[in-house]
Parts: C-alpha cells; structure tokens; sequence
C-alpha cells in the first residue's frame, strides 16, 4: 500500500464512493504514515467547508412577486357570456336543421364531391355552435377558437361576396353567416373580461435583480454583491 493509492481510496471513501483498496489495508497504512492523516485532516476540513457554508443572504422578493403575479378579475355576470351561449345554440340549431333536412336536400345534391361537401358544412356547423358553447361555460377556450374563427370567417366571408355577385348563393343563406360573426365577437370580448391579467405593477423593476415582473421570458440569473453576473448554462428544465 502506498500513499497515492491510500489517498485515492481516502478520498473516494469521503465521497460515498467505492474505494480503490480494501479498507483494512488503507486504515494500516493510514496508522502507519502521519503524512496521509496530515493529508486526510486537510481533506475533511476542505471537504467540510464545500458542504456547510453560510447562505448567501438574498433580497425578500415575496411582496414584489404577488404584486407582479396575475390576479383572477371577479367575473362581471353572465351577460355576454349569455348572449354566447345563444348565438352557439341558434349555430347548433342550423347545424341540426342541416342534419334532420339532409334526407330532402340529399335528393336535390348530387352523390360524391357535391353530397360530400354538404356533409362537411353540416359538421362544420355543428362544431362551431359546439365550441362557442363550451367557450361560454370555460373562457380559456376562447385563446384558441378565437383565431381559428377568425381564420376561417376570412375564407368564408370572401367566397360568400363572392357568390352574392355571382348569383351562386341567395342573400338568406349568406346571412345566415352572421351568427359567426356576432359569435367571434362575443367570444374576444369573453377572452379580454375573463382571463387573467396581469397587474401594471408586474411592469415595475422587482428590488435587488435589476428585472421587471412582467419580463416573463428572461433567464438572467441576478448575482450576489461582490460575484460576477451568471447565466444559466441550459434553458432545459429540470425533469
């Protein structure tokens, strides 16, 4: 047993990990040799100052960090909401009417692409009074229908000018598109009431790190006095 080998073991035994000699033969030597114990005393002071050191102390942010956070508004009743839940009934409705009458308009509709296309505005109808519906009910739901509505009363509102000067639609049917367009309001005036907002004091600097509250997407890391600015090294969480 030699000193590089007892103190290799020494060290890995200080770590919790296996050691690279059997422990009898390094306690023997470690009896014999006052260099490894002057050399394992050293070890379990350093090793001692690494795991127990003073906090570092850190700026009490908790009053600062609940101003910043959003806050739940009281909900202001169910009258818009309200007027929702009847444009998305009166949607169903036209859904429904599309789907009971499908037996008489099939006669009048070709089979394939033509009976096929009824199909889908028949679905279309009735996902949408669906949705507006459950958007009454859960107001967060509106974050996501309210650009896809959007999107598609673009499309839909051009092919329908469209056919008013061709003559290919009646004026009925193209305002029976209306009900879209009252319910894409209804639905962004539900998205800006009922979802939570936050504060203009999140924009206020937070005191000691240099941020502000509403900067949600920062990752600077504030140092303490005396230390140099850190960075986090990876922007993945932790599992």
């Amino acid at each position: 047993m030699d000193c590089l080998t007892c103190r290799e073991s020494l060290s890995a035994r200080l770590d919790g990990e296996a050691e690279a000699a059997p422990a009898e033969q390094v306690d023997a030597h470690l009896v014999a040799c006052g260099a490894c114990q002057l050399w394992l005393r050293n070890a379990e002071d350093l090793n001692r100052l690494l795991r127990v050191r003073p906090a570092v102390p850190v700026p009490d942010l908790t009053q600062a960090i609940l101003a910043a956070a959003p806050v739940l508004e009281p909900r202001q009743g169910w009258g818009v909401r309200g007027a929702l839940v009847c444009v998305a009934v009166a949607q169903i409705a036209l859904g429904l009417s599309q789907l009971v009458g499908a037996g008489t308009a099939a006669m009048n509709v070709e089979h394939g692409t033509a009976g096929h296309l009824f199909n889908e505005s028949t679905a279309w109808n009735l996902a949408l009074g669906i949705g507006m519906l459950w958007a009454a009910f859960r107001p967060r739901a509106t974050t996501g229908l309210v650009p896809m509505l959007t999107g598609f009363l673009v499309v839909l509102l051009t092919y329908s000018a469209h056919d008013l000067l061709t003559g290919a639609a009646p004026v009925s049917r193209v305002l029976g598109h209306g009900l879209l367009v009252v319910g894409l309001i209804l639905m962004i005036i539900v998205n800006r009431r009922h979802l939570p907002r936050a504060p203009e004091s999140a924009k206020a600097t937070l005191p000691g790190t240099g941020h502000t509250g509403g900067d949600a997407g920062s990752t600077d890391v504030a140092a303490p006095a005396g230390r140099p600015h850190l960075r986090p090294a990876s922007h993945h969480r932790a599992a």
